[in-house]
């Protein structure tokens, strides 16, 4: 198998990787140049101490404010001639009213540390980097590729990018898994916390999917790549977390509304008090300017919303909780009900045959032939259980000679030569299907019946006569009960159960999840008139499923979250939010993040607005100097970064109390003492 050469590598990555060279080389010369400026700053600040005159330390300040405030000044001149009169004017004004009046050491002062503070900002808000640098870690950049395929034990060393569909990968105990795939041979425990944030590693079988990114950590696997680079979970993971930077909250709107007036306005205080200064303290008031100009400097305000939001995605996307936009993080806070799909959201999703009732006359082993051989082209997981228990019990699958699925009632086949149904009983005994006289009443005998009281039933109608009828069960998920409390301990007490399976099916399910409200026997669109219900009550509804039978009501929900996302990208796209593993307890988790992110913002807003409000009135009073007001609005915009950072260690308590329960340690690839399960 041959070597892909550097060169198949999409243009668009090629360009993506130059522009972050070329932004890396950018930020080492400013790097270099202001440890230059500072080495000049700090000659003339010695110079002032050892020499009387002047002129010593007039020259390496000078020369600092050139190089220290040369970049400032050019940035605000490109602005205005876009039109534009942002935070780098005021700075520019105060740098060169500083060095207009002859104190070159306050300019460049003033200079170093509002560079200082940009530099602060592009590694903190501006940075996607920093929220997505622990998901380009995972990446692994080698691979052994197996040259003949699966057969083969002869390996190839080769970078990770060259892999493409259809390549084989032998993965050994330690690596990282280099793409997505499915298992040809070998079986481990793989370590999937990175991507899903589930702190229990997983064990993965023959014909398993595996992902890129997480690590293999007992047994050697080979595995066929199915997805590549940025087509793998991991990759659409880094989309999503950049997507979501890159959109704006309301917050962030209005800011930008009043961001073209707030310049003019202080240029205008700042002139005001010049005026009165120069009349009444001449010697003083140059140097009130520029100090009301430095902390005018709205950085603060600038870091408020951005920090935060970083932060909070941060957090999210360590525990699988992948939002797609900061409004819609925002939006979490209001919810005030949320509408759940049953299968594969309250429950595993995992359906088991517990009852076999074929009619007198019949065998178990054919009504269950006949129903597989139907279902064995559907994905629905009661489709999935029933060819699951064929397979199991060795009985051979011909293919059907037609196929039909009507969504959400069950399927159509021919077989042998007969016309052969499998679904729920409302579209079974519905005009359509003209069943023979009498079979509708026997099914609706055994809906009502206490055998079947509690299971999912699947019923087998051949040529209009019923055949039989198929008992299922699912399982609920374990942390289900404790996530709707801490739902109703939030304020959200409206949360529905819609299902198209039984009533006593539903009532099982809300009683062992403390649900008080369920509507059982729904069709997709019978659950998005549901949600438009509840919506037309003023309600702020989230709708939660798995992304593929709920799709309708999804989209009409105001926020909409897939679960069990990993390796689906139905699920990925249908939704919001996407949670990479199935546990509801990241649901409460999402309405708490959303909430104390809003208030951490409110936080940050405040600090700026008090920040530039008191220190314009002391500067305007005398009472601040340039160069102090400098250093305090450095002051200021840590302040806000450090209290944004705070959200990282959202959920820390959850991966604890996780990690407690399975005896397992929380952080990916540091060992523990204890077994995992």
């Amino acid at each position: 198998m041959s070597t892909v050469s550097p060169t198949t590598v999409p243009i668009d990555e090629r360009m993506s990787a130059a522009a972050a060279t070329a932004s890396d080389r950018s930020l080492r010369v400013q790097i270099v140049v202001t440890l230059v400026g500072a080495t000049l700053l700090g000659c003339a600040l010695v110079a002032q101490l050892l020499w009387a005159k002047p002129f010593y330390p007039a020259v390496p300040a000078a020369g600092a404010v050139l190089l220290l405030g040369g970049p400032l000044v050019l940035a605000a001149a490109r602005e205005l001639i876009r039109g534009e009169a942002g935070m780098n004017s005021l700075v520019a004004l105060a740098v060169v009213a500083a060095a207009a009046t002859g104190k070159y050491q306050e300019s460049a002062s003033i200079a170093l540390f509002m560079i200082v503070s940009g530099l602060i900002e592009k590694r903190t808000a501006i940075g996607a980097q920093a929220s997505i640098e622990s998901l380009i870690k995972l990446s692994p950049t080698k691979a052994h590729r197996l040259r003949g395929g699966h057969r083969s034990d002869e390996e190839e060393l080769v970078e990770a990018k060259e892999l493409r569909p259809g390549d084989v990968v032998r993965v050994r105990p330690g690596d990282n898994i280099p793409a997505d795939g499915r298992i040809l041979a070998g079986s481990s425990t793989v370590n999937q916390a990175s991507i899903t944030g589930e702190s229990l590693p997983v064990d993965k079988q023959l014909g398993d999917e595996a992902f890129g990114g997480t690590i293999n950590l007992t047994g050697v696997l080979d595995i066929e790549v199915t997805k590549a680079g940025a087509d793998t979970l991991l990759g659409r993971v880094k989309d999503l977390i950049l997507q979501a930077e890159q959109t704006r909250t309301p917050i962030m709107r209005l800011i930008d509304q009043y961001a073209a007036w707030y310049v003019p306005t202080v240029l205008m205080i700042v002139g005001v008090v010049l005026f009165f200064a120069l009349r009444n303290d001449p010697d003083t008031a140059f140097s009130r300017a520029i100090a009301m100009l430095v902390v005018a400097c709205p950085s603060a305000l600038i870091l408020a919303t951005p920090t935060a939001m970083v932060a909070a995605l941060s957090a999210a996307a360590r525990l699988g909780v992948l939002v797609k936009s900061v409004v819609t993080l925002e939006a979490a806070r209001n919810l005030t009900a949320i509408v759940f799909d049953k299968t594969g959201t309250l429950t595993t999703g995992v359906l088991s045959v517990s009852r076999l009732a074929p009619v007198e006359g019949i065998d178990a082993a054919d009504l269950l032939r006949l129903a597989a051989i139907a279902e064995q082209d559907s994905r629905h997981p009661v489709a999935r259980a029933v060819t699951e228990m064929a397979r199991r019990a060795n009985i051979q699958l011909e293919r059907p000679a037609t196929f039909e699925e009507v969504a959400g009632r069950g399927v159509r086949v021919t077989i042998d030569g007969s016309q052969v149904a499998v679904g729920r009983a409302s579209w079974l005994t519905s005009p359509e299907m003209a069943l023979r006289p009498g079979e509708a009443q026997q099914i609706d005998g055994i809906q009502t019946s206490q055998e079947s009281d509690g299971l999912s039933l699947l019923y087998v109608v051949r040529d209009g006569e019923l055949v039989g009828w198929i008992g299922l069960e699912d399982n609920a998920r374990p942390e289900a009960a404790e996530a709707v409390d801490r739902l109703r301990m939030l304020g959200i007490d409206r949360l529905v159960i819609l299902t198209g399976d039984r009533t006593s099916v539903a009532r099982r399910i809300a009683a062992q999840m403390h649900f008080r409200e369920f509507k059982a026997e729904v069709l997709p669109h019978e659950k998005l008139e549901m949600v438009d219900a509840l919506k037309a009550k003023g309600y702020r509804v989230a709708v939660i499923g798995d992304g593929v039978n709920d799709a309708p009501a999804l989209a009409a929900g105001d926020i909409s979250i897939a679960m069990g996302a990993a390796g689906s990208d139905v699920a990925i796209h249908s939704a919001n939010i996407a949670l990479l593993n199935s546990n509801l307890n990241r649901i409460p988790f999402l309405v708490e993040l959303s909430r104390r992110t809003i208030a951490v913002i409110r936080q940050n807003m405040v600090v700026g607005g008090l920040f530039i409000a008191v220190f314009l009135a002391l500067a305007g009073a005398g009472y601040v100097s340039p160069v102090t007001a400098a250093a305090l609005h450095i002051a200021s915009g840590l302040a806000v970064v450090f209290n944004s950072a705070r959200l990282v260690r959202c959920g820390e308590d959850l991966e604890q109390a996780e990690a407690d329960a399975r005896g397992v340690n929380p952080r990916p690839g540091v060992e523990t003492s204890g077994r995992p399960g």
